[in-house]
């Protein structure tokens, strides 16, 4: 059993306002709570009450009523020198009509406790005389059954049960009253009582049948906003709102140093004072240095664990921190902006990406924001706009990033908040946008928001999130809210999104609240939302979902990644391919448009790209990888040469198609997963290898190329049906669906409507060219001619993924012409396709 330590009593007796008074000193150097948790107390306890002589009390029944709650702030004006008085005041009222008063009032370093009992009618005693309330009361801090010994000297209080009576003074109109104070150092904590006649031992409780129960040195706050904000009085105080529907009672827990396990101080919060609605909370002032918080709920199934505060901003050791974020100067800070249709999107795990001793940075450096910023030249040199961050909020290691525990801090391991406004400031600077992957669907298996109230957090077992309950919802809505405000974040892209759409009981809906919201919330209006249905707890190929997007919604295109792969393997069928690099317009002509595709081919999950090209086992069937004619490592050179091309021709298409690529960390310099679960980290050593650097100058390129005929490739409406002509390699109509055509080609025609815009931008660029695309997806060399020109237009080759380095692309481009062309016309052109190849050709006017 916990006590305020033993104190000698000292005694005294002193008339106030006609009153009688009695007054107990006791020294302390600390106190405890029932859980053993200590913190230093104060020295004195004054209780103020009256020698009347007693009158019977009639039986009161509980009453079941409201408690109405009020805050003041009374200060003098007349007197500048006086102390600001806090006064807070609860009302109780039964049934029967009695009124229990009580006002709390800090003074100085004292807190005067006022209970008054009025509308109670009061019967004479045995003696014939008029009898006074006793209020028999004791404090406690971490649980309301359990009160803390007083020891001072008083023969009123009851040894076993720690509690005092005390006897009302009666005043007029049927009012009894009686005060207590307290040295503020001994606060926060609560005061419990009951009344009684004295004589008759008839109890009053409330309406609940439990005790009155009033907060000292802390207040009931407000419900609004969940998590941690400022008080009442502002910078004096902590408000703590937290949501909990089945929680029978809450105790905030809160830590005076960042090393111990067990809180300094912990708060029984009462439903009947701290809790409105759904939400406890409590206003607790700043006299004591508490450095963490947390919450203990009881609920049906009892469990005590301390979790952490779903709505804290700062975190420390998986509890809330009560700092606040360090200042940040943004100074002329602004989003790039960049349209949809333009972006070029490098994925990277922020630890994975410099965490390699090859990256030669520091090891205070290595694996964070940090060090993310310092290879900003080389998301440059691929001519990458934005990066797609792996998610960085706060995770179990264990499980990975894509199970977070917490929803507004970034992962401790990649640096502290102030050095990723660093990274997203300089990413600015340099015109690349920052977008981030979230999870909101599902969390880590402990921590997070179990504990707190799975009825309502939760949908199931496997630690799926309820996210379109509406506190859930909001909460959501909160973090996106504050990692666009608090850092800027340009965009995110949602992991798991068809989760998005199950309702609180797991029913598929049409018309989910929690996107909806999402779409038209002011402070996530410009911002980039992207719709990703992989889901982390099945490995395999995301699924298939409709989603609903009110326009503003893009999706990672899945359809896009398996066409893709299967044509490149030899598979699949020519429309799926035309389908694909057109925009997916099957999937996107429902009012948006091929900018709204992000197409990937290999992604952090799964085969990297080198090993499409590289296994081709049952183990990973789900992949639609092929292996070129010998699984995993080889050092035949017809297969390397294969496999070379194949990289090239998986680039190229994504690269050439409607719709925003996105290249995945360490695909430009051949990363090896050899494994389905895990990404080896970025080796730098690798870019300088042959194969690096002729992939990663080929990347560069091919976005140049997007940038420079943003016409076509970069469009944020569908190509103009009439502007596509699509050929077999005889110019005749490809055979759509029939599995055993491997070879596509299609002409463009230059829009010419965009010629004045265009020149603007590149006035040194050949305009309005027509452009020619080959695909041959077959072991077996095809001859093509290439559309017939007007006289002094001739077709140049840009890209032939089939010549060997450095010649298979060309910024300059290579004129191809007939073998025996004539000079009054142009003849038509015959080129060679050697197998598993792909090419373009643009238009040039024959005198340039």
């Amino acid at each position: 059993m916990a006590v305020w330590s033993p104190s000698v009593g000292i005694g005294s007796c002193c008339l106030l306002h006609n009153v009688i008074t009695e007054a107990w000193r006791f020294p302390s150097t600390c106190f405890s709570t029932c859980n053993n948790n200590t913190k230093r107390g104060s020295k004195t306890l004054r209780v103020t009450s009256a020698l009347q002589s007693y009158h019977r009390l009639s039986k009161i029944c509980a009453s079941k009523t409201s408690t109405e709650l009020k805050e003041e702030v009374s200060t003098r004006s007349s007197q500048v020198d006086e102390p600001k008085k806090v006064t807070t005041s609860y009302s109780f009222r039964t049934k029967s009509g009695a009124l229990v008063k009580v006002k709390v009032e800090k003074k100085r370093e004292k807190y005067s406790i006022m209970v008054y009992v009025s509308s109670l009618e009061l019967i004479g005693g045995d003696d014939g005389k008029s009898s006074s309330l006793v209020m028999v009361w004791g404090v406690y801090r971490s649980d309301s059954s359990c009160f803390l010994p007083l020891d001072f000297e008083s023969s009123s209080q009851d040894s076993q049960t720690h509690t005092t009576e005390t006897l009302f003074v009666k005043g007029s109109l049927s009012e009894s009253k009686l005060g207590l104070e307290f040295d503020g150092k001994e606060s926060p904590f609560s005061l419990s009582f009951r009344l009684k006649n004295p004589n008759g031992g008839l109890e009053m409780l409330t309406h609940r049948d439990t005790n009155f129960c009033v907060p000292v040195g802390f207040t009931a706050g407000r419900p609004l906003p969940l998590g941690l904000s400022s008080g009442p009085d502002e910078d004096n105080s902590w408000n703590f709102a937290f949501f909990s529907r089945n929680a029978k009672s809450v105790v905030l827990c809160l830590y005076d140093d960042t090393t111990t396990d067990k809180p300094a101080l912990e708060l029984d919060l009462d439903p009947y004072i701290n809790r409105t609605g759904d939400v406890w909370h409590a206003s607790v002032e700043k006299t004591w240095e508490f450095v963490r918080y947390g919450y203990r709920c009881l609920s049906e199934e009892e469990a005590e664990d301390i979790v952490l505060d779903p709505y804290a901003r700062v975190i420390e050791k998986f509890l809330g921190s009560l700092s606040k974020n360090p200042c940040f100067d943004w100074g002329r800070d602004v989003s790039p902006n960049i349209p949809l249709e333009k972006l070029i999107v490098y994925r990277l795990n922020v630890k994975g990406f410099t965490q390699h001793k090859s990256s030669k940075l520091p090891t205070n450096i290595a694996g964070t924001f940090t060090g993310v910023a310092e290879k900003v030249n080389h998301l440059k040199t691929l001519g990458t706009n934005a990066v797609l961050l792996e998610p960085i909020f706060s995770f179990s290691e264990q499980n990975g990033p894509y199970f977070p525990f917490h929803f507004f801090s970034p992962m401790d391991m990649y640096g502290p908040s102030n050095s990723m406004k660093e990274m997203v400031k300089r990413l600015h600077s340099e015109g690349i946008e920052v977008l981030l992957e979230v999870v909101f669907t599902h969390t880590a298996d402990s921590g997070a928001l179990h504990g707190i109230d799975e009825s309502c957090y939760y949908l199931d077992s496997k630690s799926y999130v309820n996210c379109n309950f509406p506190v859930v919802q909001e909460l959501v809505l909160e973090s996106l809210r504050y990692w666009v405000t608090e850092f800027h974040v340009d965009g995110f892209c949602f992991i798991n999104a068809s989760s998005l759409l199950r309702g609180v009981h797991g029913e598929h809906l049409s018309r989910p609240p929690l996107v909806e919201a999402i779409s038209f919330d002011p402070l996530l209006a410009g911002r980039k939302l992207i719709a990703d249905c992989w889901d982390p707890h099945d490995m395999k190929m995301p699924k298939e979902v409709r989603f609903p997007h009110w326009k503003r919604w893009a999706e990672v295109n899945t359809r896009y990644c398996r066409n893709v792969r299967n044509f490149v393997r030899g598979r699949g069928v020519l429309s799926d391919l035309a389908t694909r690099i057109c925009g997916s317009g099957d999937v996107f002509t429902d009012g948006r448009g091929p900018a709204f595709s992000f197409n990937y081919i290999s992604r952090n999950s799964g085969l990297s790209l080198v090993d499409l090209v590289s296994f081709s086992g049952p183990e990973v069937a789900s992949e639609l990888s092929w292996n070129c004619g010998e699984e995993g490592a080889t050092n035949k050179s017809a297969v390397l040469q294969t496999r070379l091309k194949q990289i090239r021709n998986f680039l190229f298409i994504q690269y050439i198609s409607l719709g925003v690529p996105v290249l995945n960390m360490g695909d430009e310099c051949g990363v090896s997963t050899r494994g389905l679960t895990s990404r080896k980290p970025f080796d730098w050593n690798m870019l300088a290898s042959a194969f690096g650097v002729q992939i990663t100058q080929f990347i560069s390129f091919m976005t140049s190329v997007r940038g420079r005929r943003s016409d076509v490739f970069q469009r944020r409406n569908f190509l103009k049906p009439e502007n596509i002509f699509w050929y077999a390699n005889d110019q005749t109509t490809p055979k759509w669906e029939d599995p055993a055509s491997k070879f596509l080609a299609l002409e463009i025609k230059a829009e010419r409507e965009e010629e004045t815009t265009a020149s603007l931008v590149e006035p040194t660029e050949p305009k309005n060219n027509d452009l020619f695309i080959g695909f041959n997806a077959s072991d077996q060399p095809e001859n093509v001619i290439l559309p017939p020109l007007p006289k002094g237009s001739k077709w140049r080759r840009l890209v032939d993924t089939a010549l060997p380095s450095p010649g298979f692309f060309s910024v300059e481009g290579e004129t191809v012409v007939a073998e025996e062309e004539e000079e009054e016309m142009n003849q038509p052109v015959m080129y060679e396709m050697k197998p598993y190849s792909c090419t373009l050709f643009e238009t040039i006017n024959a005198t340039a």
